[in-house]
């Protein structure tokens, strides 16, 4: 169906109110999926994946959504969080390239008959470590054992790190098949790159938005981060009109979370130069500010769009998802992830690969997904990852709808999590109506307040949180 032919819902706006933001902020999920991933267990095996597979063929008209998770880097930024391998033994990429085609060759055989794939991503570490060949090689072993879906129907984004790549590169990259594009900047200041090491020259970076918009990707995203050492409101409000003038259809502007007892490379980053916490909630304020003076829409989280951008009009017309990669155009399907750490959304199920490369090795070598702790999800769970689908995406539910697809009564169901929305309505993040639940504008920047109403796994007496603060 196309996004015309549906009736167009008004998004409400985002307001910023620090008063608020200062009271209710905690930590909190991300929810790019219900259960989260601290709540997969070992228990989850191969064998059942395996099950969940099963149970998907002879349903017609499913379509498929990959990740590839390609974990090399050349060097280490301190204030990265993920699931990365700083090397440049380029070898090491040979050998990876090798494995992940033998995964992708057991999940093509398992999705014979149900292979078209409307959703690529290639996300990293590094993915542009994989040299011009590399990718044309890995790229065909995909569309060997995949049916992608024509360019004008299929959306295929790569992560880029600007300082990796070159015009003809980028040009590559769009012959290749790829038709979205994203960025890493973080901050434009010389003093902020040098704090978080990752040196990036403005020229540099705005000459490979240059050139994706001469290759004719269809979507060029930026992404940013605010609370980094050595920022300011004066630094970030020079990143942000730096980033307008360049004029990307999307820009992802992420709250830094420093966690050095989690992640070893943001014990380097001086204490003395990071931004104060009121100065972090300035940041945020400017960033709203400016972008939706510009123009962007607010989409949820950390992302805006133009009005014309697809994730725009997908959640103007109630179609935007919410996966591992972020927001989507794309209604929910399964989705499919290959790579070390990668996580597959099949049926009802949740299921991670194992993190370290000798592991990921040493199970594909015994002819065995690397799948190391999942979740299969119950009646329950199905329900309220609906219910935090609906308030991430919409920013409201409509009880009616959540009936239709669900046995429950709305009210007798979740009489419990009303009480605590009562609460919250009370302070401003929401009205609730006895067939709707509106997200009001202030509350849109504390939706994860609001769908942690929902989650029943969550229990802050009982267990220390370990999540990054709401804002």
């Amino acid at each position: 169906m196309a996004l015309s032919d549906i009736a167009v819902k008004t998004v409400p706006s985002v307001e910023f109110d620090g008063e608020l933001i200062r009271k209710l902020t905690q930590q909190g999920p991300r929810y790019t999926s219900y259960p989260t991933a601290d709540r997969f267990s070992a228990g989850f095996s191969y064998g059942n994946f395996l099950q969940e597979v099963s149970m998907l063929h002879g349903q017609a008209g499913r379509a498929l959504s990959l990740y590839l998770h390609i974990p090399f880097c050349q060097d280490v930024c301190y204030y990265c969080a993920c699931n990365k391998i700083v090397t440049r033994d380029r070898s090491k990429a040979v050998t990876y390239l090798a494995y992940l085609k033998r995964e992708i060759t057991m999940q093509g055989s398992l999705f014979a008959g149900m292979n078209r794939v409307e959703q690529l991503h290639l996300g990293g570490g590094t993915p542009t470590y994989f040299d011009d060949d590399q990718m044309d090689e890995l790229l065909a072993h995909l569309r060997h054992w995949f049916d992608f879906a024509p360019d004008d129907v299929g959306e295929y984004s790569i992560e880029v790190d600007p300082r990796t790549v070159s015009f003809e590169r980028v040009q590559r990259l769009r012959a290749q098949g790829f038709n979205r594009i994203s960025l890493g900047v973080q901050d434009f200041n010389p003093e902020v790159q040098k704090a978080v090491n990752r040196m990036q020259p403005e020229a540099e970076t705005l000459a490979i938005i240059d050139a994706a918009r001469v290759a004719k990707f269809r979507s060029v995203s930026i992404d940013l981060i605010y609370g980094l050492p050595k920022q300011s409101r004066v630094t970030m409000d020079e990143t942000l009109s730096k980033c307008i003038k360049a004029a990307p259809d999307r820009i992802a502007i992420y709250n830094y979370a420093h966690l050095p007892h989690l992640f070893k490379p943001q014990r380097r980053i001086a204490l003395e130069d990071m931004p104060s916490g009121e100065e972090r909630l300035a940041m945020l304020a400017l960033c709203i500010e400016r972008l939706t003076g510009a123009g962007y829409i607010y989409i949820g989280m950390d992302h805006f769009a133009r009005p014309d951008d697809d994730l725009a009009i997908a959640q103007r017309h109630g179609l935007l998802h919410r996966n591992f990669q972020g927001y989507s155009t794309h209604a929910d399907m399964d989705m499919v992830s290959c790579g070390v750490s990668a996580i597959s959304s099949v049926g009802r199920s949740y299921s991670q690969n194992v993190k370290q490369l000798d592991a990921y090795y040493a199970l594909i070598d015994k002819n065995e997904l690397p799948i190391e702790r999942g979740i299969t999800l119950s009646d329950d769970d199905a329900l309220r990852r609906a219910v935090i689908q609906m308030l991430m995406c919409d920013f409201e539910l409509s009880v009616a709808a959540l009936e239709e697809q669900f046995p429950i009564d709305f009210h007798t169901y979740f009489a419990a999590e009303l009480e605590r929305l009562a609460v919250l309505a009370g302070q401003g993040l929401l009205t609730i109506e006895d067939n709707w639940l509106t997200v009001t504008p202030k509350g849109r920047l504390l939706i994860r307040n609001v769908c942690m109403v929902f989650d029943r796994y969550l229990n802050p007496q009982a267990e220390p949180l370990r999540y990054s603060k709401t804002i």
